[in-house]
C-alpha cells in the first residue's frame, strides 16, 4: 500500500485569465499535504494577471511549477497534456482554474489506488452552484465506495462518467496507452479524454470520499464553456466529441460502444432539445445537425434506449426540417426531466398511439411502460390564494388503467436531492370522460419560507413543485406541473414571522413549475441580486 507520507501526486491546474480565482485553486491543491509532490500550473496565454498571480505562488512554495504558454490553446485539452509533460510524480491528477479540492481528497485517492493497484481510482464530485453554495452530486448512484471495476466493460453504464477530474490517474499508465488530450480548440476534450482510458481497460478503484467540488457560476460574466450553449456550435462540438469518443470505446467494447451511444440519446440529446429556444435559426441548424448525426446511429442502438429516447429519434427522423411550433414545444417539454407529453393525444388508423395528427410517429411498447415511467401532464393554476387547482391528463388508457386516487403536494429545494413534503395527499376527482383527474391542493407559502429557513435557507429560496399521483394499484408517479400562464404572477404576502414574503412562480426551461421565495429584507435583497445578474447577463 503507498504511503501517502510520500510525496506521490502532481496536480495539473490549467487557467486562462483567472487571476481571480486560480490562486484559490492551486492553495486548495498545496492544502493536500505533503502527498502532493508538485503543483504544475499551465497559464494558457492569459491576458489578465494570471501569469503574475502564479510566480508569485510558484515563488512562495517550491512545489508550484509554473508553464507558461506563449500562445493561446483555444481550449483545455493542450495545456493539460503540457501539465502532463512536465511532472515527475508517479500520479495526476487535474484542476481547473475555477474549481477546488476538499481537503483530504488526494490522500483519499492514493490510498485507494495503493491498495488496489488500480491505475484509475475515482471519487464523488459535487457541481456547487455559486453563489447558492447548493450542492448537486455528479452522476449518483453510479458508483460504489469500495468497488473495484476489473474491466469497464464490466460496467459499460461508466460511459456516464465524463469527467477528468474526479480522478488519479497513475502516469505510466497513460504513457503506455499515450492517453492524452485532443489538442488545440477541442471542445468537450474530457469526453475523448475519458473515452481513450475506458478503452484501455484499466482496473478501476471506487472510493466515496468527496474528491472534487466543481463550481458551476451561471451568472458569471464569461461562463465556462460547458455552460455556453447560446449557439450551435457548442452543439457541433459536443456531437463530434460523442463521435470520437464512441468510435474509441466501439473499438475497445461493443458493450462500452453500445452505452455510450445510448448515453447520447438519453442524456445529451435531450438535454440540448429542452433548451432548442426560440430562435428560428438555430432550431433549423440544430434539427439538421442532430438528424444528420442520429441517422447514423443502429437501429439496435436506437431499441437500446429507453422509450423516451427512441421516441424523440423517431420524430427527429420523421421529417426533415423543425416541425410545426406546437409539435416542436411538445418535443422540448418530452424531453425535460421528469418527461411529459402534452396534450392532445393522437391515435393511427389502428388505434396505435402515434406521436400528433401532424406526425404520424409510433409510440411504441407504450403499454410496456411502468406506471412511474409514463410521461403524465398535469396542468396547474392559482386556486385563489392558499393554493393549486390541478388537473391530472390520461395517457392513452394507461393512467386510467392504474386508477389514480390521490394526489400530494412535495416541494424540491433546486439542485439538492433531498425532498420537504408540506401537504397532506388530496383526492382526485374523475371526469366525466374518464380522460381527466381534478383536484384543488391548499398550502401556505409562509409554511414553506419556515421549512426552507429551517434547512438553513436564509435568503433566496429557489424550489421545484413536484406532484406524487398514487393509483388503487399501488404504483404512482412523480412529476413537474405545468404552470398555466395565470399562476405566473409575483405575490407580495404579509407575514407576521418576516414582515414581507415575496413569491415568483415561474416556468423553467422545461417548462415545469418552480418557485423562488423572498422571505424578509435578506429573502428581498437576493432577489434583487438575482435578477440584477440575469438582467446583466441578458444585456450582455
Amino acid at each position: 500500500m503507498t504511503s501517502t507520507h510520500t510525496p506521490t501526486v502532481a496536480v495539473v491546474v490549467i487557467a486562462y485569465n483567472d487571476a481571480a480565482l486560480v490562486g484559490q485553486a492551486v492553495s486548495s491543491a498545496l492544502a493536500q499535504g505533503p502527498v502532493v509532490a508538485e503543483v504544475i500550473a499551465v497559464n494558457d496565454a492569459s491576458s489578465d494577471g494570471t501569469a503574475e498571480v502564479l510566480d508569485e505562488l510558484a515563488a512562495r512554495h517550491p512545489r508550484v511549477k509554473v508553464v507558461h504558454r506563449t500562445e493561446n490553446s483555444g481550449g483545455c485539452g493542450t495545456p493539460r497534456n503540457d501539465g502532463i509533460a512536465a511532472a515527475t510524480a508517479p500520479y495526476v491528477m487535474f484542476l481547473d482554474s475555477d474549481d477546488v479540492l476538499p481537503r483530504g481528497a488526494v490522500e483519499a485517492l492514493v490510498s485507494a489506488a495503493g491498495e488496489h493497484r488500480a491505475p484509475v481510482t475515482v471519487g464523488s464530485c459535487v457541481r456547487r452552484e455559486l453563489p447558492e453554495s447548493r450542492d448537486v452530486p455528479w452522476v449518483p448512484g453510479l458508483y460504489t465506495p469500495g468497488e473495484v471495476i476489473e474491466r469497464p466493460a464490466d460496467r459499460p453504464e461508466l460511459v456516464r462518467d465524463t469527467l477528468c477530474v474526479n480522478k488519479l490517474y497513475e502516469r505510466a499508465f497513460l504513457d503506455m496507452y499515450g492517453i492524452r488530450f485532443p489538442d488545440g480548440r477541442f471542445i468537450y476534450e474530457d469526453f475523448v479524454f475519458t473515452a481513450r482510458v475506458l478503452a484501455a481497460r484499466p482496473r478501476i478503484a471506487v472510493m466515496g470520499d468527496l474528491v472534487y467540488v466543481w463550481h458551476v457560476r451561471r451568472n458569471a460574466a464569461q461562463v465556462s464553456i460547458s455552460l455556453d450553449r447560446k449557439d450551435v456550435g457548442n452543439w457541433s462540438a459536443r456531437v463530434e466529441a460523442h463521435r470520437v469518443a464512441s468510435r474509441l470505446m466501439k473499438a475497445s467494447s461493443p458493450e462500452l460502444g453500445r452505452a455510450c451511444q445510448v448515453k447520447f440519446l438519453e442524456y445529451d440529446l435531450r438535454m440540448y432539445l429542452r433548451e432548442l429556444g426560440e430562435d428560428p435559426d438555430y432550431q433549423a441548424a440544430w434539427w439538421t445537425l442532430t438528424r444528420d448525426y442520429v441517422a447514423g446511429f443502429s437501429e439496435a442502438d436506437i431499441e437500446a434506449a429507453g422509450a423516451h429516447a427512441r421516441w424523440i429519434v423517431r420524430v427527429l427522423r420523421a421529417t426533415e426540417v423543425p416541425p410545426a411550433p406546437a409539435d416542436l414545444l411538445r418535443l422540448t417539454r418530452f424531453a425535460a426531466d421528469p418527461p411529459r407529453l402534452l396534450p392532445p393525444y393522437a391515435t393511427g388508423p389502428s388505434g396505435t398511439p402515434v406521436w400528433s395528427d401532424t406526425l404520424p410517429v409510433e409510440l411504441d411498447r407504450l403499454d410496456e411502460l411502468e406506471t412511474a415511467d409514463l410521461p403524465v401532464t398535469i396542468d396547474a393554476e392559482p386556486n385563489g390564494c392558499a393554493g393549486l387547482r390541478i388537473q391530472v391528463h390520461d395517457l392513452y388508457g394507461r393512467l386510467a388503467a392504474a386508477g389514480p386516487r390521490t394526489v400530494q403536494l412535495r416541494f424540491q429545494p433546486r439542485g439538492d436531492l433531498g425532498e420537504l413534503l408540506v401537504a397532506e395527499p388530496v383526492e382526485l376527482t374523475p371526469a366525466a370522460d374518464g380522460r381527466r383527474w381534478t383536484a384543488e391542493l391548499p398550502f401556505r407559502l409562509t409554511t414553506l419560507a419556515r421549512l426552507g429557513r429551517g434547512e438553513g435557507r436564509r435568503g433566496l429560496q429557489a424550489w421545484d413543485v413536484k406532484l406524487n399521483v398514487e393509483c388503487a394499484d399501488g404504483s404512482s408517479v412523480l412529476t413537474s406541473p405545468r404552470p398555466l400562464s395565470r399562476l405566473l404572477h409575483r405575490r407580495v404576502l404579509p407575514s407576521s414571522r418576516y414582515g414581507v414574503l415575496l413569491a415568483q412562480p415561474y416556468r423553467t426551461t422545461g417548462g415545469s413549475l418552480a418557485l423562488r421565495l423572498a422571505p424578509g429584507a435578506a429573502g428581498v435583497m437576493s432577489l434583487a441580486r438575482h435578477r440584477f445578474h440575469r438582467a446583466r447577463i441578458v444585456r450582455g
